[in-house]
This record gives C-alpha cells, structure tokens and sequence, in this order.
C-alpha cells in the first residue's frame, strides 16, 4: 500500500511538472507572437525574385508554390525580406547577365506597385523603418552574382540607382570578380581578381553592402583587405557544425567580420545547419536516382516528380529549428550579439528546410527557441534586425564620408 502511495505522488508530481514545462512552452511561444509583431524583421536573402520568373504566383494573397507570400510574412512578422536578384551562373557563359537583372528587378517594383497597401520597395534604413510604421512590408532588393556588372564599374552605379543595396559578389562559379567556394575545380583568380578589388571600392563610394556569402576564404581575406565599410554575408551559417562545406564560414573568417563590424545572417537550409543533413542528401539523391530508373520513368514525368517528393520527404534527415538558434549560440559565444543576422534562404534552398522553419510564417518559433536559451528581447531585436540595419547605417556613412573626401581633393 505504502509503495502504491510512493507511486502515485511520484506520478502526480510528473504531471506537475510537466505541466509547468508546457506552460512555460507556451509562454515562450506567447512572448515570441508578440516580439516578432513589435520588432522590425530584416532577412538577408529569400529568392521570390527568380521563384515567380520561373512560375508565376500573386504573393500578395496566398501562394503556395513557395516560402513566401503576404499573408504568411504578416504571420511571421517579417518586414523587410531582401529579394533576391539571382543570377544563375549559366548567364557567365551566354550573356544577357544585366537583362536578367533588370527584369528581376521590375519584377519585385511591380509587386510593389500592383499592391502599395502591402509592399513598398525600401533602399534605406530608414525607409524600412518608416514602412514598418506604416504596416508595409519593404522590399529590399541584393543582387547574388555580381555577373550583371561585366566589366564596367559603372554598373554598379548604376544598379545602385535601381535599388540594389548589396551583391553578393559570385554564386556557383568563378566569375570576373571572384573565384567562388562551390567552385573547387579552377580558383581561376586565387581570391578576388583585380578588377574585384576595383568592384569593391566602388561598392564602399557609392554605399553599397558588400555581401561575402558563396566565395571562397582567399577571397573573403581579400575583400578585407580591401574594404573600408563594414561586409556581410547574406545567407552563410557556422561551418563549426560541417566541416569540409567551404560555403559556411569558418570560425576564423567569422572573427575578422565581426571585427570589420560585419554580420553573418544564418541560412536557414538544413545542409547548411549540420553534417548528417548534408550526407543524408547525397543518399536520398542516389536512392531516388536508382529508384527512378529501376521503375522505368522519365526524370521529368508527373510519376517520377510525386515519387521524388514524396521520397525526400520521408528519407531525408531536416534539421531543426534549434539547430539554427545553436548556429546563433555559436556566432554569439565567438564574437558577441552585435554580428549575427537572419538569412533564411527561403525559396532559395528547395525542399531542405528545418522542422519549425518551413516558411516565412515561423520566425516566431525561433525567437521562442531563442527566448528558453535566455536571450533578452533587445538581443532578439539585434538579431531580428538592428545589427543588419547598423551595418547598413555605417556603410551608408561610410559612402559619404568617401564622397566628400572626393570632393575635396578635386
């Protein structure tokens, strides 16, 4: 009887217990509604640009082809998503770079002008600002792949000029600027070629961000060299957690942003958050491959496309939504709270999204992460947004602090 009572408090004080865990869950939960409502969100890079190019959705109702669209930000509390003017590098080799570009580019202003009671085209701080005042959604615009400005320094005035506020210098091959780190095959210029050193002066005059995700960390070491503003990098996480993938940033590169006053924005894409995301993919790839071929389908047919998501789906390992808040923990613990960012890659990274963060409806699930971690509000607001936009505050002054030296020695 006594051991039956033992058992029974012992019970009883499990169930209290947890029911004091889920209630400090939902608090969290609760507190992070309500910061990702009362703080702007900046994310470095979602590619709704090139999503809607090539299948074409109205984003500012639902739209379910993709990570974002109006309703789903307004939810997630995000304000101010940089779209992302991609370049595919296929465009090196054929031309028509700038073309492209340009239509990108009318295609986020016309998202902007075909619904300016949602969206409004945002190329300063303190328009974000403003618009977040005004229950707006900005629209910042970066380039990744610098391969529009050919060999003109002049395009980069130029783009500047059509709102562009940070390149991303290469993507997936070298080009004129920079070798790049998923290019492992050439390092056609060992770093930044010179007239890329040229490329980022120019970007420094006219005040322009200097984004450092996708190149190599030669090139990385040269771009601080050669800089006088503060970089970023737009979508990069911790290469702590997977060793060998250059496109993370190395503890050693994080270091010397950080002391520039740089920011990392941390990718969102599970192979960018650890090692068994990334050896779980070359599997499920060969697996659908083989599988695909043993059945007898075209690569392209509507069998061989349901077969394939519904396989990586149930075979691929998704990282979580707590494995990025442990990339920030990293970043935090290196260098300080002022130097990391979000840069989830929305529409940018495929089906590979952590449980918790499938779209832009879920930033309050990793502020709640972050919030049990024992993050105040005001490092949640840096991380949300304040650091990016203290960056882009000081590259700005930077440009006029440039412009006027200039002035004077004429």
């Amino acid at each position: 009887m006594r051991r039956l009572k033992y058992i029974s408090t012992f019970f009883i004080a499990l169930f209290l217990l947890w029911g004091c865990s889920s209630s400090k869950t939902e608090n969290y939960q609760q507190q992070a509604q309500q910061l990702a409502q009362k703080y702007i969100i900046v994310d470095g890079h979602i590619d709704v640009p090139y999503r809607l190019k090539s299948n074409w959705e109205d984003v500012s109702e639902e739209a379910p082809g993709g990570d974002f669209d109006y309703p789903r930000a307004k939810q997630g509390g995000l304000n101010a998503p940089f779209m992302s003017i991609y370049i595919p590098v296929k465009y090196q080799k054929t031309g028509g770079a700038k073309a492209v570009a340009d239509s990108l580019i009318d295609l986020v202003k016309g998202i902007a002008s075909d619904n300016p009671e949602k969206f409004a085209i945002a190329t300063s701080p303190k328009e974000i600002k403003q618009q977040f005042k005004d229950s707006l959604i900005s629209l910042p615009m970066g380039m990744e792949n610098g391969a529009p400005i050919g060999n003109n320094l002049e395009n980069i005035s130029y783009f500047y000029e059509r709102g562009i506020r940070y390149i991303t210098l290469a993507h997936a091959k070298d080009n004129q600027i920079s070798d790049s780190s998923y290019d492992t095959t050439d390092n056609t210029h060992n770093g930044l070629s010179e007239f890329g050193r040229d490329v980022i002066k120019k970007m420094n005059r006219v005040g322009m961000m200097v984004d450092v995700s996708h190149i190599t960390d030669q090139a990385f070491l040269d771009v601080m060299e050669t800089t006088k503003s503060p970089v970023v990098a737009t979508h990069s996480s911790s290469r702590r957690f997977t060793p060998g993938f250059e496109r993370n940033m190395s503890d050693t590169l994080v270091k010397r942003l950080a002391a520039n006053e740089g920011v990392i924005m941390i990718n969102f894409g599970s192979t960018f958050l650890d090692s068994a995301s990334s050896n779980s993919m070359d599997r499920v790839q060969k697996e659908i491959q083989q599988k695909i071929k043993e059945r007898g389908w075209k690569a392209d047919s509507k069998k061989a496309k349901e077969f394939r998501q519904k396989y990586f789906q149930d075979n691929f390992k998704f990282s979580s939504v707590g494995k990025v808040a442990d990339h920030i923990d990293h970043v935090v613990d290196l260098v300080g709270i002022e130097h990391v960012g979000l840069g989830s890659d929305y529409d940018g990274v495929g089906p590979t999204l952590p449980t918790g963060l499938k779209d832009v409806s879920a930033y309050p699930n990793l502020f709640a992460e972050l919030l049990k971690r024992g993050y105040s509000n005001e490092d949640i607001q840096k991380i949300a947004s304040g650091n990016i936009l203290r960056v882009w505050n000081r590259v700005d002054e930077i440009a006029d602090s440039l412009d006027s030296n200039n002035s004077t020695t004429q």
